[in-house]
């Protein structure tokens, strides 16, 4: 600390440890008096904080720093408490008079003694400081320590600085702890990609740092279940959240039994609820609850999902009275909120309440240079289900790479397909190791398994395994084969914008500014889909 800075101490009177009118109190250690004892600590201000009917053991105290340490001025401030051991009372005051003083740290030093007081006055004070409300250090003292003090009733002190940024073994535990997480969500896989990487880091902090409802979007297979119970074991790892992971696919909820599902019931309710049913957000209490393809819950259940997020009460379905929950929420969807929202099919408040936290999961093909530090992964997986090693030889690594890594391979359903293809490859690698043949074997599997409308499924099977019965019935005949198309060529296409310039080659000429990524997001949207697509 700099010597030509004047020292200011900010410190609350113990009412007990400061105590003390007869000449027998200065045989005693009293906190702030013998602050001000030591030689290589000179006080220049003493800002003194009591409380009002402590009024003369303040006028005290500094009248005893007055006669031991003349050079420093004590100033006394009252300062009330309806409760001194009630948190928000005791930080409301502190809080005050932190807004009201007028610091100066470019000119003065400042420490924050955190040695009397109750401990939630110590606890407020500490808070206070680390938040910069106090822009100082922190100061705690210490009684003399047996025979070995005697004579020296002016104690021990210590200096603390809350820039944890100087404290090279902390900040190095603090990174390594973050690369841990990191490593752990991406489940120990070195990602290569630059936007994923990027994604996992914010996801990372925001998984540690917030309760609020999180949203992952993306397309079916890329991995939002997945990610979802990573974020629990994380949570759960550091000490977040005692309750289990409960998860549900909401495309699966159907009819009756969605509201009795997410919300449980009670006896006797409706025909065949025989017992009393807790329902998943019950089962949630204390923990984290995972709500897949939450664009497929039905309207009533999403306005009872929006009152239990706000409220942490729901109805159970025959119920009187309200049962309580409290837990995070995480939420999956490969559907365009927004667009439902538009149709009617989605309620705007709760798409509100829960895109707080909205990130999204690419594709593999959008992050196809990770595709080999996932093969290792996806052989270690079989290995451990099924007690077999299986590697690649070395040509038949390479040939498999170069058609998974090209624009040839669709990866239609993400990593659902890659790892159905590693595993059918392993399966068949009788000797333990995959071959050129296999991989030539696999790529042809898969080629024909991703050939578009005209090689073995019509255009109305396309539509209706991508749309389903209902929105197919929706469209005109004579906009089907149109959207068929665009479809087969989105996903031979590597990104939003090569297929925009494959299908709108002819009309980008005659315009003057073109955004075909943009003009095909559009289009796509009208049909509530996105890129990429499955």
């Amino acid at each position: 600390m700099d010597k030509h800075r004047p020292r200011v101490v900010i410190g609350l009177l113990g009412n007990n440890l400061d105590s003390g009118r007869h000449e027998t109190r200065w045989e005693r250690w009293r906190p702030t008096v013998a602050l001000c004892q030591h030689e290589d600590l000179l006080i220049d201000r003493f800002e003194l904080l009591y409380e009002k009917r402590f009024a003369d053991l303040a006028a005290l105290v500094a009248q005893d720093i007055a006669s031991i340490s003349p050079e420093t001025k004590v100033n006394l401030h009252p300062i009330h408490f309806r409760d001194p051991w009630a948190f928000e009372d005791v930080y409301g005051a502190l809080h005050d008079f932190a807004r009201s003083y007028p610091f100066d740290p470019e000119h003065e030093d400042y420490l924050m003694h955190i040695t009397t007081g109750t401990h939630v006055a110590q606890i407020c004070l500490f808070l206070l400081t680390e938040a910069r409300y106090m822009p100082g250090r922190l100061l705690q003292t210490a009684p003399p320590r047996g025979r070995e003090d005697a004579g020296a009733l002016q104690g021990s002190y210590r200096i603390i600085d809350l820039d944890l940024s100087k404290y090279d073994r902390l900040a190095t535990r603090f990174a390594r702890e973050q690369e841990q997480g990191l490593s752990f969500l991406k489940a120990g896989i070195a990602t290569r990609n630059k936007a994923f990487n990027g994604l996992i880091e914010q996801l990372e902090h925001v998984a540690i740092q917030t309760i609020d409802p999180i949203l992952l979007t993306g397309p079916t297979g890329a991995g939002k279940s997945a990610m979802a119970r990573r974020i629990y074991e994380l949570k759960k790892q550091r000490r977040q959240l005692q309750g289990r992971l409960v998860e549900i696919n909401c495309a699966t909820l159907r009819g009756d039994s969605a509201m009795s599902t997410l919300f449980g019931h009670r006896k006797g309710a409706f025909t065949g609820a025989a017992a009393d049913r807790p329902g998943l957000l019950r089962e949630a209490d204390g923990g984290l609850l995972f709500l897949d393809e939450i664009g497929e819950l039905g309207l009533d259940e999403q306005a009872m999902l929006l009152h239990a997020i706000e409220e942490k009460r729901f109805l159970p379905v025959g119920s009187d009275r309200e049962a309580q929950s409290d837990f995070q929420l995480i939420c999956g969807t490969n559907r365009q909120l927004h667009a439902c929202v538009a149709q009617g099919r989605f309620r705007e408040d709760l798409l509100a309440r829960i895109n707080l936290w909205t990130l999204e999961l690419p594709s593999l093909a959008q992050r196809r240079e990770d595709i080999e530090p996932n093969l290792d992964y996806e052989l270690d997986r079989y290995a451990q289900r099924t007690g077999r090693s299986v590697r690649f030889n070395t040509e038949a690594r390479r040939r498999f790479l170069a058609f998974a890594e090209s624009p040839e391979a669709v990866w239609a359903g993400n990593f659902r397909d890659l790892t159905a293809t590693i595993t059918r490859m392993a399966t068949l690698a009788v000797s333990g190791r995959i071959t050129v043949p296999l991989v030539e074997q696999e790529i042809q599997h898969l080629q024909q398994r991703w050939a578009g409308p005209q090689e073995g499924r019509s255009q109305d099977d396309l539509l209706q395994s991508l749309l389903g019965e209902d929105r197919l019935a929706a469209i005109d005949p004579f906009d089907r084969p149109q959207l068929a198309y665009a479809i087969e060529i989105c996903r031979q296409s590597r990104s939003l914008s090569e297929a925009g310039r494959r299908l709108f080659s002819v009309s980008r000429q005659q315009r003057r500014s073109t955004n075909d990524a943009d003009r095909l997001r559009k289009y796509l949207a009208r049909f509530d889909l996105s890129w990429p697509i499955e």
